[in-house]
């Protein structure tokens, strides 16, 4: 069964998790031959979901997080509902495309590709894509998001975050794989929504339940020092992407 870690902070991370690139959602779309039906599982708020929309006729996103979909907005071509990557409703062969937004890390993977080989038709395509840590374009910035990242909150990550910071490289991947492909997204942000997005980690999460205080106020105080005015910020993060067809 996958991990649901987000539900706590499914406000935050409507709000504050960066989206997706055009040349990313652009690639994928140009392996798919037909384009009526698609499946984003672990849709979360729905963000890769909206942005496949406007190319199929019919979207089904689900999540695991009943709090995640009810932070969704809603789409004509969008169907949302709560169930697991690996036991869902769906007839065989119903889709020609399924995604996985930053979260296939979390699946149970030989259940999860014996469930989307089921409900994906032949010759559908899969993509399973992720981002890993971001970059400031202000060089200063990098050093203590690396060390906040490693030092405080490192070991409240989970086991599978390995996964995330190889780039999805050894991360089990069942398919019949396509030629990897790398993307990157921007991001320009106030100090405040930097902060929000720190709190959507799960780290953080892990971390405050265990020591009863948040580590991101004592890591504001120091940033402070650095990004002490309204400048925006510009971050970059990169996306790493895994794509395959389903063979029967």
């Amino acid at each position: 069964m996958a991990k649901d870690l987000f539900s706590q902070q499914a406000s935050l991370y409507a709000k504050y998790r960066p989206s997706y690139p055009t040349d990313l959602i652009n690639f994928i779309i140009s392996l798919v031959k037909t384009k009526k039906t698609a499946w984003d599982c672990a849709t979360g708020n729905g963000q890769a979901a909206l942005l496949l929309a406007p190319y199929f006729e019919k979207i089904a996103a689900t999540d695991l997080s009943e709090k995640q979909i009810s932070q969704a907005i809603p789409h004509p071509h969008i169907e949302y509902s709560v169930c697991m990557a690996e036991k869902t409703p769906f007839n065989d062969n119903s889709f020609d495309l399924i995604t996985v937004a930053q979260a296939y890390h979390w699946f149970p993977f030989n259940l999860f590709f014996k469930e989307a080989t089921r409900v994906g038709k032949q010759d559908s395509i899969i993509a399973v894509w992720g981002y890993g840590l971001l970059k400031a374009s202000d060089e200063i910035l990098n050093e203590p998001i690396l060390r906040f990242y490693t030092d405080v909150v490192g070991k409240y990550w989970d086991a599978e975050r390995k996964y995330v910071d190889e780039e999805y490289r050894t991360i089990p991947f069942y398919f019949t794989e396509l030629p990897r492909k790398n993307f990157k997204t921007d991001v320009t942000w106030k100090f405040e929504d930097f902060i929000g997005y720190l709190n959507t980690w799960s780290s953080v999460q892990h971390f405050i339940r265990e020591n009863h205080y948040n580590p991101v106020d004592e890591f504001e105080k120091e940033l402070k020092s650095i990004w002490h005015d309204s400048t925006e910020k510009n971050f970059s993060f990169p996306i790493f992407l895994r794509s395959g067809r389903i063979e029967k």
